[in-house]
């Protein structure tokens, strides 16, 4: 829907308010117009119930529905101008292919403060130049006063004058700056804080760029041949490959030519290391956006990048949203990460959006992974993406293969005897071992050796996790604490025992079995502090004999060269399970951790323990490696029509009462059911079951999943069903939510 022209002074304001109501509301404009007209863009405070909110308008009329008489005025409006135009593009766009209220997506994709009604003011800058008074050869009153000599002395070395952080910087104070203003010697001028010269187009580099190996010149010139329009790649490349060195040269290119660039990373853990890496690489402005920052930082960011004075934006997920005012590339790396989809409220896909937002602003896209998703994987084999490979490591080794190792017999915290002593070895020789599991606390549970019982969360169809740091029984779904029981709730005895390994039981035994060398434990747990994981990772690149234990955090992006041995304790979590994407997402789990081996001077080795050596697609992994694997799920996805070659939709309801989610399921699915047989739609409804975990948060959680060929009909369908929904009494007792794309059907 495009945006509507609005009247010289419209009579109705279609106005988006923070609801889940998937509809605009009129308003009528008050009394005093903003500087430009009203217009789409500009957020406005209004009266919503008993209650005032900050929305946004949408549309300018001049006529509504209900009679003019009845509609409320707008309180006021908040901007000088509207919100940026590509902003509210995408997120019109995202609210109508991801099904949800327009209001609701405005409200999430915007800073806190903007959210709080707080004024998008220009950012300016103090700039202090000395007036002709202060030109005089003896200016006055300032015989006792030499530190005021010396500031009006150096600037008047300046024509155009100083900003006050550059006088400030030269050891001279505000009060200084104060007393030569109230002399008439200096004034103080305010200034929009403009791109600086850098900014805008010299692409200098304070550090030189690297040298290109011949698969990362020919990946990089085949970007530069269309620098000027929607230009979609994959750079598909082995861990250690050198995939970021192709990303800074080419946003050297990008901002040389005047452009923005916008560079997604899954983990905020990622973002400090990345940070540096491009400050230290260009002069130009870097600004960074994730869920670490306060609303003041956020909102500097956001304001910086919509104004163009940081040519480069660096964030997670949510820096998809943020404005550009000359975009010029956007880079997504990892872009496979489960993390680049928002699993509440809004499920968009960052990486689906930026494939939009590339197409929208006809710029390049690169997609960069050693492990692509399959969709992104399928879309390149089919020529929607252009297909760039790298197949070497930067470091000239060969990457680290698989070596599948069986996990039966003796364990010392879930590592048998062989890997240990393979540990011993790789410390003995000076290196860094990294030992990988993806359960956090002590063990998975606590279980009575007498009778069986094991620790079950009241409030979900989950086992609660053994910690030790501090004592206690923790859900990792619904976050329910419970002390550790003295002896069993069911037969009193006292021979409660830990089931399984998790990271802290797994560094409490390799503490035990080398007590000379240092064990750094990262995970969730132990990385809440601010800086925490980053003081953790400089320790261990001072390259010293150490050993890591850690879960996924660390199996993404970190570069960490002096680690020749990973072992992944138990690597069968994900091949069995019944999410059709769980092998999938397993194998590129895996490959990451095993990139971590090897990436300098030494040669790595990567031992997976399993119970099911024989297992065929475990052995495809790491004999043939994840592409031949990738190839191989294509072809079962293929014939079960999966994605990618189907699209799906996921209904999902939840609520106190199981029978209300029963009823309402059942009622969904034979209404939608009628709804495609009288529309002839081709799109399957599969359902109402229950989630894989039915009961969480003491809540039932029952799904309706619509499968179709062709995404139009999906998403026809899926409108549908939503609006049928919102007039049923029955779904008020009921949170619901439409997930297209689903990434997982937990």
């Amino acid at each position: 829907m495009p945006d509507s022209p609005c009247p010289p002074v419209p009579r109705v304001l279609g106005v988006a308010v923070p609801s889940p109501l998937r509809r605009l509301f009129d308003y009528r404009p008050c009394g005093e117009s903003p500087p430009g007209g009203w217009q789409p863009g500009l957020r406005v405070q209004v009266p919503f119930g008993r209650r005032e909110v900050v929305g946004v308008v949408v549309e300018c009329r001049d006529a509504s529905e209900l009679p003019l008489s009845s509609l409320r005025p707008v309180a006021g409006c908040l901007d000088g101008a509207p919100l940026p135009a590509d902003w509210l593009w995408l997120c019109r766009f995202a609210a109508r292919y991801y099904q949800h209220a327009l209001g609701d997506t405005l409200h999430q994709a915007m800073p806190g403060l903007l959210r709080q009604g707080r004024a998008l003011e220009a950012r300016t800058r103090e700039r202090w130049c000395v007036t002709v008074a202060g030109h005089q050869d003896a200016p006055p009153g300032l015989a006792r006063a030499p530190r005021q000599a010396e500031l009006l002395s150096m600037l008047r070395q300046h024509p155009h004058g100083l900003v006050s952080q550059a006088i400030l910087a030269q050891s001279f104070s505000r009060d200084q700056l104060r007393a030569l203003a109230d002399k008439g010697l200096v004034a103080r001028h305010e200034e929009p804080l403009a791109a600086s010269p850098a900014a805008e187009g010299d692409a200098g580099l304070t550090e030189p760029a690297l040298p290109l190996n011949r698969e990362q010149a020919v990946a990089l010139a085949a970007i530069h041949e269309r620098l000027d329009g929607f230009h979609p790649c994959l750079l598909h490349g082995v861990t250690g490959s050198g995939k970021t060195e192709v990303y800074l040269q080419l946003i050297e290119a990008v901002i040389g030519r005047h452009r923005q660039a916008l560079v997604l990373v899954p983990e905020i853990g990622l973002t400090p290391q990345n940070l540096a890496r491009f400050r230290r690489r260009f002069r130009a402005p870097v600004v960074a956006l994730h869920s670490g920052l306060t609303d003041h930082e956020r909102l500097d960011a956001w304001e910086a990048a919509a104004s163009g004075r940081a040519p480069i934006v660096l964030g997670t997920r949510s820096a998809i949203f943020t404005p550009l005012a000359r975009p010029g590339v956007i880079i997504v790396d990892e872009e496979h990460d489960g993390s680049y989809k928002q699993q509440d409220g809004l499920r968009y896909h960052a990486r689906d959006l930026a494939v939009a937002r590339a197409h929208h602003h006809h710029i390049p896209l690169l997609l960069g992974s050693a492990t692509p998703s399959l969709e992104s994987l399928q879309r390149a084999l089919h020529g929607d993406y252009r297909h760039l490979r790298l197949t070497r490591r930067a470091s000239r080794h060969a990457p680290a293969r698989l070596e599948l190792v069986d996990l039966r017999g003796r364990r010392q915290g879930g590592l048998i005897p062989p890997v240990i002593e393979t540990v011993r070895e790789t410390l003995a020789a000076g290196h860094q071992v990294l030992v990988f599991i993806n359960r956090r606390g002590f063990a998975p549970t606590l279980a009575c050796h007498a009778c069986g019982w094991m620790a079950e969360c009241d409030h979900c169809d989950a086992r609660m996790t053994l910690h030790r740091q501090p004592p206690l029984l923790a859900c990792h779904h619904c976050d329910r604490r419970r002390a550790l029981p003295d002896t069993c709730p069911e037969c009193h005895s006292v021979d409660l025992r830990p089931l399984g390994s998790g990271t802290e039981r797994t560094e409490e035994t390799l503490a035990s079995l080398f007590p000379e060398v240092p064990v750094h434990r990262i995970d969730r747990d132990s990385t809440r502090r601010r800086d925490a994981l980053e003081q953790m990772l400089a320790e261990v690149r001072r390259g010293e004999p150490c050993l890591l234990v850690g879960t996924q955090m660390l199996a993404k992006g970190h570069h960490l060269p002096h680690v020749t041995l990973v072992v992944v304790v138990n690597a069968d979590a994900g091949l069995y399970a019944s999410d059709f994407r769980a092998l999938e997402h397993s194998a590129q789990l895996l490959e990451q951790v095993a990139g971590r081996a090897g990436r300098a001077a030494h040669p790595g080795r990567v031992l997976v323990q399993t119970l099911h050596t024989d297992d065929p697609h475990l052995r495809l992994l790491a004999e043939r490696g994840y592409d031949a694997l990738a190839s191989q799920l294509l072809e079962e996805r293929r014939a079960a029509r999966l994605p990618p070659f189907r699209f799906l939709a996921l209904l999902r309801l939840e609520a106190p009462r199981e029978a209300a989610v029963v009823d309402l399921g059942g009622l969904a699915a034979e209404a939608l059911r009628q709804r495609i047989g009288e529309r002839g739609l081709e799109v399957d409804c599969l359902g109402p079951v229950p989630a894989p975990m039915e009961r969480r948060q003491n809540r039932y959680h029952l799904q309706l999943m619509l499968a179709a060929d062709r995404r139009s009909q999906l998403h026809e369908a899926g409108a549908w069903l939503v609006t049928w929904l919102e007039g049923r009494p029955e779904a008020r007792r009921v949170r619901w939510s439409l997930d297209i794309d689903p990434q997982t059907l937990a």
